[in-house]
């Protein structure tokens, strides 16, 4: 090679390396779904990454599940394995929040970098098919009897699903602590568990469960809604003279140790994908409600909801 030539290659190539890092590593991006496949949060990372796509904000997507602990287990390989890494997302919510208040694992969400939050969606409550009971009536009935008889399935310890059955034993007048709750890995597993009936009475997003409510597999008793959710023909809790009103949000996390820079371009490529068609119909389907919040305002809403939620269950006798 003549020595000018080289000497302009290596110029470019300095150049290059001289590029922000965003600008280099935008177009594949890794996320990280602290969940078993076929939950809330896989739908949610799914949908997001086909948004991510769609929208140019990325050129591919991987995923990686890493269920158990409320999100736990995967937030410690997304703080451990991700340093760094201003392509990493990782999808979380009010279940990791309240899976921390209640595991103490040795890993934080503060070690992670807010990025946003991007929708909040209520719960429902649902009997198996075949179930002796036919309304919320008979299972608070059965509740006051017997708390321990009354088998409640749903996410991990500390999941919204969890927090709102203690909430509803508080407001009947049975101890919350008696409560049998059963905790399941993944949406999978707690669908599976419901259709079984190997549990009393499941809850989750409305959106994991509304094919099987419309098939009949599932009989829908009651949602976690101040009102009535939009075209659901559920009543809510509080209609039942049962004060409960509990919601469920979803959001993103980046890597720890990421620039304000990278920041704000991990930040750009979510809210461009938010604007595509792809996440308005992921929106309509999953009767999701969009909740944007990014930056300052986000991580303030994370502390918030932290205390709050913390409060809730040291009320609840859940911590």
């Amino acid at each position: 090679m003549r020595r000018d030539t080289f000497l302009k290659s290596m110029a470019a190539l300095a150049a290059a390396a001289t590029l922000p890092l965003p600008a280099l590593a935008s177009a594949n991006v890794k996320m990280m779904i602290p969940a078993n496949p076929g939950g809330g949060w896989d739908t949610t990372g799914r949908a997001l990454g086909k948004a991510l796509q769609e929208s140019g904000a990325a050129s591919t997507v991987t995923y990686d599940n890493k269920g158990g602990a409320a999100g736990a287990l995967g937030l410690a390989q997304f703080i451990n394995g991700s340093k760094n890494d201003p392509n990493a997302l990782m999808v979380m919510g009010a279940v990791m929040l309240g899976g921390i208040i209640t595991g103490k694992p040795p890993v934080n969400l503060s070690q992670a970098t807010p990025v946003a939050r991007i929708t909040s969606e209520y719960n429902v409550f649902v009997l198996p098919a075949n179930s002796p009971f036919k309304t919320m009536k008979d299972v608070v009935e059965q509740l006051k009897k017997d708390p321990g008889s009354v088998k409640w399935g749903g996410g991990s310890r500390g999941s919204t699903e969890h927090i709102a059955a203690a909430m509803i034993a508080r407001e009947v007048g049975v101890d919350p602590s008696k409560i049998n709750y059963v905790a399941f890995r993944g949406g999978g597993e707690a669908i599976a568990a419901i259709l079984g009936g190997n549990v009393t009475i499941g809850g989750s997003g409305y959106s994991e469960f509304a094919e099987y409510i419309a098939s009949g597999k599932m009989r829908p008793l009651a949602v976690t809604s101040a009102t009535r959710l939009k075209g659901v023909n559920v009543p809510t809790l509080k209609e039942q003279d049962i004060n409960v009103v509990i919601g469920n949000w979803r959001g993103v996390y980046g890597a720890p140790g990421i620039t304000a820079a990278q920041r704000k371009e991990l930040t750009d490529r979510v809210l461009k994908a938010l604007k595509s068609k792809a996440w308005a119909e992921a929106l309509e389907k999953n009767n999701w409600t969009p909740a944007v919040l990014t930056g300052a305002d986000f991580e303030k809403f994370v502390d918030d909801d932290f205390a709050s939620l913390r409060a809730t269950m040291v009320k609840s006798g859940m911590v």
